[in-house]
């Protein structure tokens, strides 16, 4: 496999993106908390981000508010399923950690869904920003609590409205 990454200068402050044979692997902040040695992200190539860093740059001016990118995040089975619930949290909603370990079966796997929520490789694309602490508030984020309030407020800002409260993870029936 080859590996290869870009870096793509957004509100956000510039983020990397990393790839691995041109499938979006990894997209990281400056200071990223979890982010790999940079020594593993290959040599800049910025050919075959064009698509990434449109819907990054779109989603971020609040014209795009889903990711139709292929990816491939490196984990283990638990982060895959956390972050697979993740993928379905709606934009501009939010879901706090117990939620997410409810939906796992266990409300005392909430840590672990931290753990997992945090090793989250696909910043953004898989939107853990909107998993948020019991009672809505800001916790832990691998991109800073800045990064994630803005995050949180751009899509509240276009968000469409609801007509009735929105229940994460009831049935669609």
């Amino acid at each position: 496999m080859t590996t290869t990454h870009t870096i793509a200068e957004t509100a956000l402050g510039p983020l990397t993106l990393v790839a691995w044979d041109r499938i979006l692997c990894g997209v990281y902040f400056p200071g990223h908390w979890t982010q790999p040695d940079p020594a593993t992200f290959g040599d800049r190539d910025d050919e075959g981000f064009d698509d990434a860093v449109a819907q990054l740059r779109e989603y971020l001016d609040g014209s795009r508010a889903n990711f139709e990118l292929e990816t491939l995040a490196e984990g283990d089975a638990f982060q895959h399923r956390v972050w697979a619930l993740i993928s379905h949290i709606p934009y501009g909603a939010t879901a706090t950690y117990g939620d997410l370990a409810g939906e796992l079966g266990n409300q005392t796997l909430a840590r672990a869904v931290g753990t997992a929520v945090g090793r989250n490789p696909l910043a953004l694309i898989v939107p853990c920003h909107r998993v948020v602490g019991r009672d809505g508030k800001l916790t832990g984020y691998a991109g800073g609590l800045e990064r994630k309030r803005f995050l949180l407020d751009l899509e509240a800002a276009h968000a469409p409205a609801r007509a009735a409260p929105l229940h994460l993870f009831a049935p669609a029936w």
